[in-house]
């Protein structure tokens, strides 16, 4: 009963989070453009982000009917497509530059990030090669890491660090689920991650962020004010919290609240309750998707779910985890909270991917 049940679930605990999301995305946008007078609506951020998701829902409904494995078989395609966007991303007229970083390209009035859904792909396109061979060699293996390894340059260069850290533990978690001998990936994962290393290192922004996540307060007008201001947020909120739009970290104090720092300003209104009803809906999420996973009836659909689940949760953790101050700005979105419209769709893509395992197995 409970097998049967876990998409339904699945769903309705992302429904919940994304509602949760919507009311907070409003709250936080309409402070700041009151506060700052901006010539924009109080509503606009809402319509934009509910625009997103209706757009998700059909991208969604699209991928659930056509299932896991045919999207599995165009993965190659998409591989290459999302590839060829993460190039146009610097080609100037196409793609857009927003704070020092080549990570947008202009489609009309929205704007699309390629490795958001390179975060999906590119574990399906793993899937897919490694599912095609009888026994993985090493020289198979890299290969195929060879491959993955162009786009993980690209959005290394944007830059974009913090998709490539998911990116890598999400596929490090791949290869453990499929049961690659360790002597393969460990040797490329720590090359990659030693010459990823050293390619941060030598990036100004990079070992600012460093300094500043070992110690906020020594740049409080500076790159120090985010992570600041949202520990004052999230202690400020108590047990109960100060109560809904009642926060005063969103007047300008926090910048960008509405995405990276969106949890802060939750915590800050809705107190530590609000934070662990929050938690418990991404555990949740893990648990349904973990839940659909193991129910698979074939090993691509086991490893498709599984990755995915482990996808989306570890972005969550990422996210909370540098709210909190437990882990450096890395500039993740909380999945189906913050607002971002490929960050939604992509997740939303994920999610329903995860829940066409089941739908496959059902009509099998």
């Amino acid at each position: 009963m409970i097998a049967k049940k876990s998409p339904f679930f699945l769903l309705t605990f992302v429904t919940a989070l994304f509602a949760v999301g919507i009311l907070m995305v409003f709250d936080t946008t309409s402070a700041e453009v009151i506060d700052r007078s901006l010539n924009v609506s109080t509503h606009h951020a809402l319509y934009r982000q509910l625009t997103y998701g209706c757009l998700g829902v059909f991208l969604g409904l699209l991928v659930y009917f056509m299932g896991y494995q045919k999207i599995l078989n165009l993965s190659p395609y998409l591989f290459y497509v999302l590839t060829l966007c993460l190039i146009l991303v610097f080609v100037p007229g196409i793609g857009q530059q927003i704070n020092g970083a080549h990570r947008w390209m202009g489609l009309g009035p929205f704007s699309f990030q390629p490795s958001e859904f390179m975060k999906v792909v590119m574990p399906l396109y793993f899937i897919y090669l490694y599912l095609k061979v009888e026994r993985m060699t090493w020289k198979g293996f890299y290969w195929i890491i060879l491959k993955l390894s162009v786009p993980l340059f690209l959005i290394l260069i944007e830059p974009d660090n913090g998709a490539v850290v998911i990116i890598m533990v999400t596929l490090m978690a791949l290869f453990f689920i499929c049961r690659i001998r360790w002597v393969y990936w460990l040797l490329p994962v720590l090359f990659l991650g030693g010459l990823g290393g050293i390619a941060a290192l030598q990036m100004p922004h990079v070992k600012e962020r460093i300094r500043i996540y070992m110690n906020p307060e020594t740049d409080l007008l500076g790159k120090g004010h985010q992570p600041y201001q949202a520990k004052i947020a999230t202690g400020s909120g108590g047990l109960f919290g100060r109560g809904l739009g009642a926060s005063l970290q969103k007047l300008n104090y926090l910048p960008e609240a509405r995405s990276d720092y969106i949890a802060a300003i939750y915590a800050e209104e809705l107190g530590f309750i609000g934070v662990l009803f929050l938690v418990l809906l991404y555990l949740s999420i893990a648990y349904s998707g973990f839940h659909i996973a193991f129910k698979a009836q074939n090993r691509a659909g086991f490893y498709l779910a599984a990755t995915l689940t482990f996808l989306v949760s570890f972005q969550a953790f990422l996210n909370l985890g540098v709210v909190s101050g437990l882990l450096p700005s890395k500039g993740t979105n909380l999945p189906f909270f913050s607002q971002g419209g490929s960050s939604l769709l992509a997740n939303t893509i994920a999610v329903t991917l995860i829940m066409s395992t089941h739908r496959i197995k059902e009509h099998a």
